[in-house]
């Protein structure tokens, strides 16, 4: 097992753009994702972590060892690509078992391990098949064997089940979460993808633009997102803005498109603010409230336990989910266009 971390680790490029500073600290056994948009730097800060990517800037401590200039075969890490670059002309057996073999381990062990690896990863029965015998999802099963081949400190894992389909993703998800945790093996996963993330994390880092925007438990960074960046990026808070025109007792009364809304905090008169409502947050009715705002019906799409409701306040998206079948029913049934709705002040994150 090993502790890692970043310390201001910066890459630039020729276009001028950059990577960094990443700080980052990755626990002893802690299964961390980078998750991101497209181009915010996950796969780059992952590189650098293999060393197949020069930094400019910054530290990487591996049990507090600068690796900097430390080549990738000797910092002790395997590594799973998105595109598994298993070798094709080899069989099962033989990709698990190269780099055992490269650094020159005795027969019977390489023998010992790669039968672990593949009672561990369900594959002994594919041992002797070629590579391109095996399906997509076996053959991820193989790569992920092949980088504990060599019993590394670290795995790397680049959005290794990106490819895959859906049903598929979710069962090696599952997969994956349990040799990390059967191993005890620090790990930093990159994905796009916030489902992914929070099903197998231990902690997960948000990457935006090149930076770290937070990191946190998946709990912590759908309950409190840091800024306006996760909690879009999430999906996990209505984004609003809006004018204060009274502080009173810790509560502000906010002005948004006439309609206002009372929120705790503290802040200024006249002074702009923008703030986040989880979904779930959302109070809807199909008759009008006094108090409430009023917005246009855009759709209901069932999800699993639940509603969601796209609503149009003037010109802003709202979103609420609600488990009320009647009062969608209702919604369908009369063909409602204006719907009430609130939020419930206590649960709303001031950005």
């Amino acid at each position: 097992m090993v502790d890692v971390e970043l310390k201001g680790l910066v890459r630039e490029f020729d276009d001028g753009s950059r990577i960094g500073p990443i700080d980052l600290h990755v626990k002893d056994g802690e299964l961390l994702t980078l998750l991101g948009p497209s181009g915010s730097g996950k796969t780059t800060t992952l590189r650098m972590v293999a060393g197949f990517i020069e930094n400019v800037g910054g530290s990487l401590l591996i049990d507090g060892r600068d690796m900097v200039n430390v080549p990738p075969r000797e910092r002790n890490i395997g590594m799973v690509f998105q595109s598994v670059a298993l070798f094709p002309n080899m069989t099962v057996f033989e990709n698990i078992s190269f780099g055992p073999d490269m650094a020159g381990w005795p027969r019977e062990e390489v023998i010992e391990r790669v039968e672990e690896l593949a009672d561990l990863l369900g594959v002994r029965q594919l041992l002797l098949r070629k590579i391109s015998e095996v399906s997509g999802g076996e053959a991820q099963r193989v790569a992920l064997a092949r980088a504990l081949a060599t019993k590394p400190k670290l795995l790397l894992l680049d959005e290794p089940l990106s490819a895959l389909d859906l049903q598929l993703r979710e069962r090696l998800q599952t997969e994956i979460r349990r040799i990390q945790r059967k191993l005890k093996i620090t790990t930093i996963y990159v994905t796009h993808s916030q489902d992914e993330a929070f099903a197998i994390s231990d902690r997960v880092a948000i990457l935006d633009d090149g930076v770290v925007s937070q990191v946190g438990t998946p709990e912590e960074l759908y309950d409190s997102p840091a800024n306006e960046f996760v909690a879009s990026f999430l999906g996990s808070g209505n984004i609003v803005s809006g004018l204060i025109t009274e502080v009173s007792d810790g509560n502000l009364m906010v002005s948004v498109k006439n309609n206002r809304f009372e929120i705790p905090g503290d802040g200024e008169v006249n002074s702009q603010i923008k703030f986040s409502v989880k979904p779930e947050d959302v109070i809807i009715s199909d008759t009008p409230v006094p108090d409430w705002a009023q917005a246009e019906l855009v759709s209901i799409t069932p999800q699993v336990g639940s509603f969601k409701v796209s609503l149009e306040f003037n010109g802003i998206p709202i979103i609420a989910l609600t488990n009320d079948e009647e009062l969608v029913k209702k919604l369908r049934t009369n063909g409602e266009k204006t719907i009430a709705f609130a939020f419930k002040s206590e649960s709303i994150i001031i950005l």
